[in-house]
């Protein structure tokens, strides 16, 4: 089932950066579906972390609730790297049963594992010993990654929270982080275009980089999340000034990981107008029918 065939829902306003148990979220997709419906979202953006577990449960749910329902957008986060920081691309209206995307993905995943082991290999030097099969169940069957080492050490009682994990120990320059493998942010928008959706730049926060924005449209990006929890009024009218100008597509989302996330805020609490999945759904649109999507 592709993005297109995700039909439910109406006009009102979208949340469309949502994280579920597939990746570091706390809520199952359909808790996310119910909770999105609940608050009388018309369409939740699924977009976990280097993975699309959660698509296929969350469209589920849809079809369990009928009319009730909000739209599912089918997404993905794809972390990169960039400089000495993460940049994050997200991918909408996804074919998320690709086999191209999902060999990106995978090869993604495998680097988040190696990574952890690593973590927990500092950890257990610092006398703080974690079980690597314990952090890989709090993580489903989705994509592992440092907050699932962060609720490890808080079940352990090394911490109290999964912020206080992070400002001690899991955060770059403390003294369990480990640098994951590179991954550059154009062969992000690159593999979002391979599965057919549409490359959008996710909260890109106090440190505008304008050169690195122009080089992903040049490499395919047609959106701009510019409503975040991380962005106050005078960037979200500065971002919005970026997009407009560029012709990107503007979109917003809460990033929320639910109760006891690390990131974002709740459901719904940053929103954008129904219009921007119409503008999404267009453009997927668009490319698939002139073949752009073959050319990246």
């Amino acid at each position: 089932m592709t993005g297109r065939e995700v039909t439910s829902g109406g006009p009102g306003r979208a949340d469309l950066h949502v994280h579920t148990t597939a990746s570091d979220g706390t809520l199952a997709p359909a808790q996310v579906v119910d909770i999105a419906a609940a608050r009388g979202l018309a369409a939740v953006g699924i977009a976990d972390h280097d993975t699309v577990a959660g698509v296929g449960p969350a469209l589920l749910r849809v079809r369990e609730r009928g009319r009730t329902a909000p739209v599912v957008v089918p997404g993905v986060e794809i972390n990169t790297d960039h400089g000495d920081g993460e940049v994050h691309v997200l991918g909408y209206f996804i074919d998320w049963d690709s086999p191209d995307l999902a060999a990106t993905l995978e090869r993604l995943r495998s680097g988040r594992l190696a990574r952890v082991e690593r973590i927990v290999r500092k950890l257990g030097r610092l006398r703080m010993p974690l079980s690597m099969e314990r952090i890989v169940s709090l993580c489903e069957e989705g994509s592992v990654g440092r907050p699932h080492v962060a609720r490890a050490m808080v079940e352990a009682g090394y911490v109290s929270s999964v912020r206080e994990a992070f400002e001690r120990y899991l955060a770059r320059g403390r003294p369990a982080y480990v640098q994951r493998d590179r991954f550059t942010p154009v062969e992000a928008v690159q593999a979002v275009r391979r599965a057919g959706g549409v490359a959008v730049l996710a909260h890109p926060g106090l440190d505008a980089d304008l050169g690195l924005i122009d080089e992903l449209v040049e490499a395919g990006l047609q959106g701009l999340e510019v409503y975040h929890p991380d962005h106050d009024r005078r960037l979200e009218r500065f971002y919005l000034k970026v997009a407009l100008e560029r012709g990107l597509v503007v979109t917003g989302g809460s990033d929320s990981h639910g109760p006891g996330g690390v990131h974002g805020g709740d459901i719904g609490s940053r929103t954008v107008d129904y219009s921007a999945v119409i503008e999404l759904k267009r453009r997927r649109e668009r490319r698939k029918t002139t073949g752009d999507a073959l050319r990246t």
